[in-house]
C-alpha cells in the first residue's frame, strides 16, 4: 500500500485510536521543563521523577479494598490446583513476564503461573507491529497456552484500550467460570466513549480494578508509573500468602511505605556516566544474574519503541546496526540456555505459520543474552560494562568508576520493583540529556501501531500550533505514513514531519 493508501485506511478507523483525551496520554505538570532540567542538573532531574512515582504509590494507598479481593481470588485459584494467566501488550506485556519469573523464583517448580504478551516471548526484546491492535490474537494467544474452565485471568493495559488485552479478557469472561480481571490506569468516564473499552467495562462477567494514577512523568510513557502500578497491584496478590484482611493492610501499607525510601538522586553520577559515555559512541553491554535479569532487560528494551533507538540487534540478521545497549547473563553458556535463566522457564515464541518463522523461536534465540552474545558483540564495537549484581539483599549498581549500592534486603518483588523504578527514571533522563524529548513531550516516538499513529500526529499538530502553523489532522497522518517509510529505525518521525510543514 502507498503511503496515502495507509493514511485513508487509517482514518477511517482513527477514532477508534485517538486517545488524547485519556489522562495516561496527557502532559504532566510536575515534568512540564524535564528536558531543560536535566540539562542543568541531573539530581534534580532524578528527584522530579522520584516525586511523580511516590504520587503515584500514594494514590496506590487508596486501592486496599480492590487488591484484598484481588489476593483472595489469586489464592483461590491456586489453593485449587486452577492456574492464573496474566497478559498484556508492551510495557504490560513484559509486566506479566516479570511476574511469571517472581512466581518461578519464589515457588520452585511450581507451573500454575502463564503469562503471555501480543507477539510472544519474541515481543519483550522488540514490539510485534500492529498485534496489539488484533482482538482476535489475544483470544488466540490465550487459549493456545492452554486457559481452561477453572482458571483465572489477570488482563492488564496501561490505557484501557488496548485491543489485544480487551479480545482476551472478554474470551476468558465467556470461557472460564473464574471472572477474570481487568487492570487500567484511565478514569471510566473517559474511556466510555471508546467502543471496545466500554464493553469490557460494562461486562459484568468481568471484575474491573481501576488504578488511575494521573499523567505519565513522560507524556504517553506508561512504561513509568502506569505499569509500576499495575505490576504492584497483581504482585502483592501472587507472591505472597495472607491470613486475613488485616494482615494484608498491614503488609501492604509497609510496603508501600519501604518503596518510598529510595532516594533517586544516588543515581545521578551514572546518569551523567552513561549519557556521555553514548555521546562518545560507546555501547553499553548491562551484565547480571538470573534474579534480576527480567527486570533489567525490560528497561533497556523499552528504551527503543519510547525513543527510536534501535532495538537489540538479532545474530541472525547480518550487518544489522548495533543497539547502543544489551543485557547479557554472562553464566548462561547458550542463547537458549540465557533464555531459560532469564525466564526460568523455556522461551515460548509464537510459531504461526502465517508468521513464516518472523518471530518464532530461531528468531528468540537470535538475541543471544549469553556468553557467546557478550564476546561477540564486544569484538564488534567499542563497549563499556554497566553491571547489576545481586547479594544478600544488596543491588549494586556500577559502571566504570560510578557505582550505587542499595540495601533493600530479600523480597523479590520489591528489588524488581525498586530497579525498575530507578532504571526507568535513569534511562529516561539519559534521553533527555540526549535531546529525544521536549520537555516532557515524547518527541521521539516510533509510530509501530495505530495508538502510536495517532500520537505523533497529536504531538506534532501541538508542536506546529506552538510554532505559530496550523495543519489538519488528516494531512498530518499523511505525511506521518510517507515519512514512516522513508526513515531508519532510530530517525525521529515526529520531527522530521514538522519540517515538511
Amino acid at each position: 500500500m502507498s503511503p496515502a493508501e495507509k493514511s485513508r485506511a487509517f482514518l477511517e478507523i482513527a477514532p477508534q485510536f485517538q486517545l488524547g483525551h485519556l489522562v495516561t496520554e496527557s502532559f504532566h505538570p510536575k515534568t512540564a521543563n524535564l528536558s531543560q532540567v536535566v540539562k542543568k542538573d541531573v539530581s534534580a532531574a532524578l528527584k522530579l521523577l522520584e516525586e511523580v512515582d511516590h504520587d503515584a504509590l500514594k494514590i496506590m494507598g487508596t486501592k486496599t479494598d480492590a487488591l484484598w479481593e484481588l489476593a483472595l481470588d489469586i489464592q483461590d485459584t491456586l489453593e485449587k490446583g486452577n492456574k492464573i494467566f496474566m497478559c498484556g501488550c508492551g510495557a504490560t506485556g513484559r509486566l506479566s513476564l516479570v511476574l511469571e519469573t517472581l512466581f518461578r523464583q519464589r515457588f520452585d517448580g511450581a507451573n500454575q503461573v502463564f503469562s503471555f504478551m501480543a507477539g510472544g516471548d519474541f515481543a519483550l526484546i522488540k514490539s510485534v507491529e500492529s498485534f496489539e491492535d488484533r482482538t482476535d490474537y489475544g483470544e488466540r494467544q490465550l487459549l493456545e497456552l492452554g486457559f481452561g474452565p477453572n482458571d483465572l485471568l489477570l488482563a492488564s493495559t496501561e490505557g484501557g484500550e488496548t485491543p489485544f488485552v480487551i479480545g482476551a479478557a472478554q474470551k476468558a469472561a465467556s470461557y472460564s467460570k473464574r471472572k477474570p480481571y481487568f487492570l487500567y490506569c484511565n478514569p471510566d468516564d473517559v474511556l466510555m466513549p471508546i467502543h471496545r473499552s466500554r464493553e469490557v467495562i460494562e461486562n459484568k462477567n468481568v471484575k474491573k480494578i481501576n488504578l488511575t494514577v494521573g499523567p505519565m512523568a513522560i507524556s504517553g510513557s506508561t512504561r513509568m508509573q502506569a505499569s509500576t502500578v499495575l505490576m504492584l497491584a497483581i504482585g502483592v496478590g501472587l507472591l505472597y500468602k495472607h491470613k486475613d484482611k488485616t494482615d494484608f493492610e498491614i503488609f501492604y501499607k509497609d510496603f508501600l511505605h519501604r518503596l518510598s525510601l529510595t532516594r533517586y538522586e544516588a543515581m545521578a553520577p551514572l546518569t551523567t556516566l552513561e549519557a556521555k559515555l553514548y555521546q562518545n559512541k560507546k555501547y553499553l553491554n548491562y551484565v547480571t544474574d538470573p534474579f534480576l535479569a527480567i527486570s533489567i532487560l525490560t528497561d533497556t528494551t523499552e528504551r527503543s519503541p519510547t525513543f527510536s533507538l534501535r532495538a537489540f540487534e538479532n545474530r541472525l540478521d547480518h550487518d544489522a546496526p548495533h543497539g547502543l545497549c544489551y543485557l547479557f547473563i554472562p553464566e548462561a553458556e547458550t542463547s537458549a540456555h540465557a533464555w531459560s535463566e532469564l525466564l526460568w522457564r523455556a522461551p515460548r515464541p509464537l510459531e504461526w505459520s502465517e508468521l513464516g518463522g518472523r518471530i518464532g523461536g530461531d528468531r528468540v534465540f537470535g538475541f543471544d543474552i549469553s556468553k557467546i552474545g557478550l564476546k561477540t558483540r564486544s569484538k564488534n564495537v567499542p563497549t563499556e560494562e554497566f553491571s547489576v549484581t545481586y547479594d544478600d539483599g544488596r543491588v549494586l549498581m556500577k559502571c566504570q568508576g560510578e557505582e550505587a549500592l542499595f540495601e533493600w534486603g530479600e523480597d523479590p518483588l520489591f528489588n524488581h520493583l525498586m530497579v525498575k523504578m530507578l532504571l526507568n527514571a535513569h534511562s529516561t533522563l539519559i534521553m533527555g540529556l540526549m535531546g529525544r524529548y521536549e520537555g516532557n513531550v515524547m518527541t521521539w516516538v516510533r509510530p509501530s501501531n495505530n495508538k502510536l499513529i495517532d500520537r505523533a500526529s497529536r504531538y506534532i499538530l501541538q508542536l506546529l500550533k506552538q510554532q505559530g502553523k496550523t495543519a489538519t489532522y488528516e494531512q498530518v497522518v499523511l505525511k506521518v505514513f510517507e515519512t514512516i517509510d522513508e526513515l531508519n529505525e532510530n530517525e525521529p518521525v515526529v520531527l522530521k514531519v514538522l519540517e515538511k510543514f
